[in-house]
């Protein structure tokens, strides 16, 4: 088995995209790795360069300011680092997302598992949403708990909208459970930093009336239904996380309003009920049965 690793960045340095941190989490179980390099005004190619490792494949793209409506130039990119990978499996990940070590040998055992089982054509995986700071998380409805990161490739799988998920031929892309989560710091920074990437990002959604608009009277940080973060954070975060001078207070004791923690339990229990799913859930359990069938059918032949 052979998996990949995919990304894509620009202005990472001026941005604060932490995507080398976000590269080496998930290089352990990556044969090879994709990451494609916009046109960037700062050091991004360095950074990637610096990582000094034979399994980075660096392409380079200048981006089409014209798709600049609705993410699609996300998708765009997302795409031309999918079209080199060469492996089984596409392990994508974005610039501001880091997978815990913890999950590492588990995520490489799903891979293995379903590989033969040509019905799986993707792993799903849980989000943590950082926002303000490394020590507090976003956890509310709006902030998608769900998403596909690793994708079967060489099946026609394409960026999906804003490159959040990915579609098979128009259709939703059936999947079994990681069991793994994904951290995203793309909330997490120097609040100058947050709200000069923010604005450069909703340059790829709206035009530029819309964008002066809603900046007029400055960016803010919205600290409804913010939580403090109980657990640790992967490895390759400590340095970024020791470096920063920067934080956003909120007494992590301060109830929520009743009506919104009763939706919040409510939704947990119906498996929260009206959320936007861009994925077909398969039934891991059986499909494994059915993996280990295959597999000890191949072991009598």
């Amino acid at each position: 088995m052979k998996v990949s690793g995919a990304t894509f960045v620009r202005n990472a340095v001026r941005f604060g995209y932490p995507v080398k941190e976000s590269i080496r989490s998930i290089l352990p179980i990556c044969d090879e790795f994709i990451v494609n390099v916009g046109d960037s005004q700062d050091e991004t190619l360095d950074v990637i360069r610096s990582i000094d490792d034979p399994r980075i494949k660096i392409v380079t793209s200048r981006w089409d300011e014209n798709l600049r409506q609705g993410g699609r130039i996300l998708s765009q990119q997302t795409d031309i680092a999918l079209s080199h990978c060469s492996g089984d499996w596409i392990f994508y990940i974005q610039a501001d997302e880091v997978m815990h070590e913890k999950y590492l040998d588990t995520v490489r055992e799903k891979m293995e598992i379903f590989l033969p089982i040509d019905e799986v054509e993707g792993l799903l995986f849980e989000f943590k949403h950082f926002y303000g700071s490394y020590y507090l998380i976003k956890d509310e409805r709006g902030w998608y708990r769900r998403e596909i990161r690793v994708i079967r490739n060489n099946i026609g799988t394409t960026s999906w909208k804003d490159a959040q998920g990915f579609r098979l031929a128009g259709r939703k892309l059936k999947v079994v459970h990681s069991g793994c989560e994904i951290y995203h710091y793309g909330w997490a920074r120097d609040p100058r930093v947050m709200a000069a990437k923010q604005r450069n990002l909703d340059h790829y959604w709206h035009d530029d009336r819309w964008i002066e608009e809603k900046y007029a009277k400055g960016f803010e940080i919205r600290m409804r239904g913010v939580v403090a973060f109980e657990g640790s954070h992967p490895g390759v975060m400590k340095g970024l996380i020791e470096k920063a001078d920067w934080d956003i207070y909120r007494d992590p004791k301060r109830r929520r309003h009743f009506k919104r923690s009763l939706t919040r339990k409510v939704c947990a229990i119906f498996d929260s009920i009206g959320e936007y799913r861009n994925y077909v859930l398969l039934d891991a359990n059986r499909l494994q049965a059915k993996a280990s069938g295959h597999t000890e059918a191949c072991s009598h032949t």
